[in-house]
């Protein structure tokens, strides 16, 4: 190997234009990739064609049909939504909603089909026509109407009649021909009409569209904000750490150069940026810092030895090759497991940060030391306060070895106690912060109605024509009264309700025929007579199949999080099995299949992680050459980890997608500075003949400021990502950072003890 390093070292030193010149030919070819990148905005971006939830899901849309919505909702400064300027306002909305591109369906309250007995007729029309002609007895019965209507109730108005909702279905084309924008510009420009018209009416505006968009512009809100203020502080800290401007210089080119082809390499590939994989360039910009300081220091180390800069540049190579190696294909292989994420989004992730850390490498290795071998370098500081900080360090933790040990064994047992008050739960709607309108009204929707959060139920009955089945419609509608019943549910959306009203209304409006028919053909006529008469685009083709053998049964709740909405679903089906097992079925929707991406996701990165270990642990032990030595790096490297998901578990609890790659993503991070110091120590052994102790004196004062400055930077990049106001990357950056905090100490405190430990046994 040390063959290998001095020829590196030679080469580079010898034909350092050609590999200036060479690599930043290769950059700029790889770069070209970028204009081929894309974003997407669909919010089942997170779900593999093979996830079963997401198949379910699309069975269900192509039985019924495949919708998404604009919400919007209306609160009158009054609190009362029966007023004759409001129930105006609600109409005109209504209006207005159905020239939305791709606007499909509009229910409000206003066009709500209200039916009503005429003598042997049926009659089906809007429960608002007119507004600004009503009287104020016509409004009072439209209030008494609408508020005992269990299909508005909580679903279109408040219990309080406070605050109304008008959807609006849209029904994207198969063939891709639309843009997402163009629905959301239209609907944004609606609702600013609306609040200019109506300024006594609060209006907020959600619905699946406005989730789609914030999908798209998380990434691009994150790139024109964190990318900048990551950048400023690698630059602040490289130049602190430095005090050299040819070395500013040069490491800010590797991290720019690293960036931008681990990106070009991504368009190249076709990769398409989501919120999750956005974050690649602010993790590369900020790995790709480590190699560079560890050769940095190391030349500057050797110039103020007074050795002459090219054979500084060569010492620098011959020492850190090794390590540097080592760190970065392990940082690879571990974001590279992420290939085993469900979420295709992370495997974009792992794959960009994999190609940028890699490109790291190449360009650290030959790109800055043969543009440092062309620039002029000159050592600016002595550097030997520095040193004596690191000195001290190590005469304390080689003379306090025993109690720092217990010490850190008790820190690592406490922190790690925390991983037993974990729970797996997430809210997707709160993967954007109260930043995001949508957001904001989200919040509002599911504090006064039912909420985004849905299960469907396609509940067959096993025969052409079967829901009109009196014993189907009744199990139908016992289904949906036992969710009525459960704490978790808002509102429940079946047919069996629509049935009940109809049969009402064919006895005389008399209340006492609130009930579901009792004959198969009478059923059939009421739903053939209700059908016939609902205008253009009301039919109940989302409600019922072609050939009428199943019916589609929403149940709504407020925002509840994954694990009770699976609880919910569970129950659900145990209902069905018990009373209806021949409609036995698993609940679906986009609920649903986010509830269980966590779980899966989480199973999945458990065999990828460990993969990443054995990978990572026979690529120590090889390059070390030392089998205990080998293992034991891997107790360093392995429990910051443990200790961030413990004190997750002690602060917050919850974990949900973004925490479910964590192990993963940084087990190869906090390997770059075990190795490091362990390389030190090792060549200290082994090259100057030093005992343990004086070894490990020699890594602190040789690597300690390269790890102190190295961890800054992972630090910052993980921090400002932690900000980011999509939920998904601010928990990753957290927990990453966490992690790293956690590397550090131990590799300061907890490692040398250890190898001291080990030197002690042999």
């Amino acid at each position: 190997m040390r063959k290998i390093e001095n020829w590196i070292g030679d080469m580079v030193i010898r034909y350092r234009w050609l590999f200036v010149l060479g690599l930043l030919g290769s950059a700029l070819l790889s770069a070209n990739g970028i204009r081929f990148l894309t974003f997407s905005n669909d919010s089942r971006m997170f779900f593999s064609e093979e996830n079963p939830q997401l198949q379910a899901l699309e069975a269900l849309e192509k039985t019924y049909t495949k919708v998404e919505n604009v919400l919007y909702l209306i609160a009158p400064k009054s609190g009362n939504i029966f007023e004759r300027e409001t129930l105006q306002a609600v109409e005109f909305l209504t209006e207005q909603s159905w020239r939305l591109p791709f606007s499909s369906r509009v229910n409000s309250l206003s066009n709500y089909q209200h039916t009503r007995a005429f003598e042997d007729d049926l009659m089906v029309s809007d429960l608002i026509a007119g507004a600004e002609s009503l009287t104020d007895a016509e409004i009072a019965a439209i209030k008494k109407t609408a508020l005992a209507q269990p299909m508005l109730l909580t679903s279109m108005i408040d219990k309080k009649g406070s605050v109304t909702a008008i959807n609006v279905n849209i029904i994207k084309p198969d063939d891709g021909s639309y843009d997402l924008q163009e629905i959301n510009d239209a609907a944004l420009n609606l609702h600013r009409l609306m609040k200019d018209t109506y300024p006594f009416l609060d209006i907020y505006l959600t619905g699946g569209v406005m989730i789609d968009s914030a999908f798209g512009d998380a990434p691009a809100k994150d790139m024109r904000t964190l990318i900048p203020v990551m950048f400023g502080l690698l630059l602040f800290l490289i130049v602190i750490s430095l005090r050299s401007i040819m070395a500013t210089v040069a490491t800010l080119l590797i991290i720019i150069l690293s960036t931008i082809t681990g990106l070009g390499l991504a368009g190249w590939m076709g990769i398409v940026i989501t919120p999750a994989s956005a974050n690649a360039p602010i993790i590369i910009l900020t790995l790709a810092v480590a190699d560079s300081i560890h050769i940095l220091v190391t030349i500057f180390h050797q110039m103020r030895k007074g050795t002459v800069k090219t054979a500084a540049i060569k010492e620098s190579i011959r020492v850190n090759l090794k390590p540097v190696v080592i760190t970065s294909v392990s940082t690879a292989i571990g974001f590279l497991t992420m290939n085993f994420s469900d979420a295709p989004p992370f495997r974009d992730l792992g794959n960009i940060v994999a190609m940028g850390v890699m490109a790291a490498l190449i360009y650290s290795i030959f790109f800055m030391p043969a543009l440092l071998a062309v620039l002029p370098l000159r050592t600016r500081q002595n550097r030997s306060e520095q040193h004596r900080i690191f000195g001290l360090l190590a005469e304390f933790v080689i003379r306090r070895r025993t109690p720092v040990f217990w010490f850190m064994i008790a820190m690592i047992l406490f922190t790690s106690s925390g991983m037993s008050k974990i729970y797996l739960n997430d809210e997707f709607i709160k993967y954007f912060d109260t930043s995001y309108p949508f957001r904001v009204a989200s919040d509002f929707a599911a504090e006064h109605l039912a909420g985004l959060e849905i299960i469907d139920w396609n509940l067959n009955s096993g025969e052409e024509g079967g829901i009109n089945d009196p014993k189907y419609l009744e199990t139908v509608d016992a289904f949906a009264n036992w969710f009525r019943a459960q704490p978790e549910v808002r509102h429940v959306y079946t047919i069996t309700d629509i049935m009940k009203r109809l049969n009402q209304n064919m006895h005389g409006d008399d209340p006492a025929w609130y009930k579901l028919p009792q004959e198969r053909d009478l059923a059939a006529q009421y739903l053939l007579l209700y059908e016939m008469n609902l205008p253009f685009g009301l039919d109940l083709n989302n409600r019922i199949n072609v050939d009428k053998s199943a019916i589609r049964m929403t149940v709504a709740t407020p925002n509840i999080g994954t694990a009770a909405i699976l609880d919910l679903e569970r129950r659900g089906r145990e209902w069905l099995d018990i009373n209806a097992p021949s409609m036995t079925t698993y609940g679906s929707g986009l609920s649903i299949i986010f509830s269980f991406i966590s779980k899966r996701n989480i199973d999945s990165m458990l065999k990828g992680s460990v993969i990443a270990l054995i990978l990572i642990s026979l690529i120590m032990i090889v390059a070390l050459r030392d089998i205990k030595l080998g293992i034991l790096s891997l107790i360093p490297n392995l429990t910051p980890a443990f200790m961030a998901f413990g004190v997750w578990g002690h602060m917050v609890g919850q974990v949900g997608l973004a925490v479910s790659v964590m192990i993963a993503m940084t087990l190869g991070i906090v390997v770059d500075d075990t190795v490091h110091f362990i390389s030190k120590y090792q060549r200290a052994r082994k090259e100057h003949g030093m005992d343990a102790e004086d070894a490990v004196r020699y890594a602190f004062n040789t690597v300690g400021s390269a790890i102190w400055v190295t961890t800054l930077a992972l630090v910052g990049g993980f921090g400002v990502l932690s900000f980011s106001g999509f939920q998904i990357n601010a928990h990753m950056g957290l927990m990453t950072t966490i992690t790293i905090i956690f590397a550090i100490i131990l590799d300061f405190f907890f490692l040398p003890t250890l190898l001291l430990k080990l030197e002690s046994t042999r």
